[in-house]
C-alpha cells in the first residue's frame, strides 16, 4: 500500500549516519593489485597506445577536475604526447 500524499515513510534503519562504505575501499585494494600483478607502469604505457580511448577514458577519472595553475586566471600548458 502507497503512503498518503504528504506523509514520509518512517526511517527503518540503514547505516549511521558519517559511517563510510566500505566497498569502494575494498575494491580499490583489488583494482590496484590486479594492475600490480598486470605490470604496473609498463602496463599502463602499453594500454596508453594498444586501447587510447579507454585510457583517455581512465585519465579523466584520476585527474582532478579542477586545476588552478600559476597563470593569471589559473591557466595551465599541458603537452600530451605519443609514441607509435
Amino acid at each position: 500500500m502507497p503512503w498518503p500524499k504528504g506523509q514520509s515513510k518512517p526511517k527503518t534503519g540503514g547505516r549511521k549516519k558519517g559511517s563510510k562504505n566500505k566497498m569502494p575501499g575494498v575494491l580499490k585494494t583489488m583494482i590496484l593489485d590486479a594492475l600490480d600483478e598486470a605490470g604496473g607502469v609498463t602496463y599502463l604505457a602499453h594500454q596508453a597506445t594498444a586501447n587510447v580511448s579507454a585510457f583517455c577514458s581512465l585519465l579523466g577519472r584520476v585527474l582532478p577536475t579542477e586545476l588552478h595553475g600559476p597563470g593569471e586566471e589559473g591557466e595551465h600548458k599541458v603537452t600530451v604526447s605519443l609514441k607509435w
